[in-house]
């Protein structure tokens, strides 16, 4: 492989790894005759998961970070002093190819800077995904990240060859995006995601009239928050994600713990390492909207505007709403059990389908793999030892499940322990 291409691969990549919206769930395309590749199985690169939980590895890169913006927060930010290259459309066409030839990869995921203006750049990455799709007959996954700005024509096309499209948030307030990021704004970005939402629809209500319709960005769309970097609380992340969600058809909303690479702004915080906890959280309180039935004010609201980072969003829930509990497991909807901490939604429907043939107890339920270290506080059935959130206080299971800090080792009884 040609050694000018290894070392542009090598400067992108490096480029390419603080976008986090990278995943491959919502499509299954096995292979067929005649084409190359397929979206699930393998091993490789960069590591995603299909909806089906299997693992895919994706050639994750930037087609150039060469940019005409100056956003604080980016590495790739146009002043900069770092190296810079660009990928032509054949280069990374042969380079995607070639990858998947020697088994390194199953897809690609594909974002750049901003090159010229929105429109150039986004023809660009269309031409790669189109190259791939017509010429080398490619039938892997493809994720293109979709330029803020680029024409309405330039994202129908790019919905013809890849799986996904993102366009990325960034600053959940645009008072906030201003001041770090002046040459962008939230029209920019919200624009091209009416157009991803429309074309998903148009095509869904094409494919019901024609089996063989071509379909439109089949794994929907996903976008990226940037956490820490301004002053939103997390009630302003999730409704602004609860939003999306319903407005957007939104697939995924990822979240990032803002990484301190350019600290000589001082625009930006000064963090010594990224709020990692605090990502974990938003991306708990997001799986609770999306898959437990939760609204985004039970999680968050004016009286609790951020995250407990001490426990999970669940369990803060659970912890402020002592009345609505025990929960009777073997007489409890399915909704209701899924409000239980340590139950999640298989467990749930495997508690719902069991009783039906003899009641749960204690033993039972910890064989379905509920964890019952956070649940028996929280139910009844039979056999169960543990007083409840009622008898015990809230504050009295929060101390008993907060995780224990750890102690510090000391070297002179470590020798002595080991007989030094």
């Amino acid at each position: 492989m040609d050694e000018g291409i290894l070392n542009k691969l090598k400067i992108l990549a490096e480029s390419a790894k603080y976008d986090v919206s990278c995943s491959s769930s919502g499509t299954v395309r096995s292979n067929k005759p005649g084409m190359l590749g397929n979206t699930v199985g393998g091993w490789g690169i960069c590591h995603s998961f299909a909806e089906d939980g299997r693992c895919i590895s994706l050639l994750k890169t930037m087609l150039s970070n060469y940019c005409v913006y100056d956003c604080a927060y980016c590495i790739n930010r146009r002043t900069n002093d770092l190296p810079r290259a660009t990928f032509s459309v054949s280069e990374l066409v042969a380079l995607t190819i070639e990858f998947y030839r020697r088994n390194y990869i199953e897809g690609l995921f594909l974002s750049s800077g901003v090159v010229r203006n929105p429109d150039y750049t986004m023809e660009r990455l269309v031409r790669v995904a189109k190259d791939l799709r017509t010429i080398h007959r490619f039938n892997g996954y493809i994720h293109l990240k979709s330029i803020p700005g680029a024409s309405r024509e330039l994202v129908n096309e790019a919905g013809l060859y890849a799986d996904r499209l993102s366009v990325n948030v960034e600053i959940p307030k645009e008072e906030n995006l201003k001041k770090l990021a002046p040459e962008k704004d939230h029209k920019s970005v919200y624009a091209p995601m009416r157009y991803i939402q429309q074309g998903v629809l148009e095509s869904s209500e094409e494919r019901k009239k024609h089996r063989h319709a071509p379909r439109f960005a089949p794994a929907g769309q996903s976008t990226q928050m940037i956490v820490g970097a301004t002053s939103e609380t997390d009630k302003d992340i999730l409704y602004l994600s609860s939003a999306l969600y319903k407005g957007q058809s939104m697939k995924r909303v990822y979240y990032s713990g803002y990484i301190s690479v350019n600290t000589y702004d001082t625009r930006l915080p000064a963090l010594k390492q990224p709020p990692l906890v605090r990502e974990n959280r938003l991306y708990q309180a997001d799986w609770l909207m999306r898959f437990y039935q939760f609204k985004v004010e039970e999680i968050v609201d004016d009286a609790y505007p951020d995250l407990d980072l001490e426990v999970d969003p669940k369990l803060s829930w659970a912890l402020r709403h002592p009345e609505q509990f025990p929960v009777d497991v073997n007489r409890a909807d399915y909704e209701v059990l899924l409000r239980v901490p340590g139950i999640g939604v298989k467990s749930a429907r495997l508690i719902v389908a069991s009783r039906r043939f003899s009641k749960l107890g204690f033993y039972q339920l910890k064989k379905m793999g509920i964890v019952m270290k956070k649940a028996q506080y929280f139910i009844t059935c039979s056999e169960l030892p543990m007083k409840t959130v009622n008898e015990m206080t809230p504050q009295g299971v929060r101390n008993l499940l907060l995780p224990k800090p750890k102690k510090k080792i000391d070297e002179r009884q470590l020798m002595f322990d080991f007989g030094e």
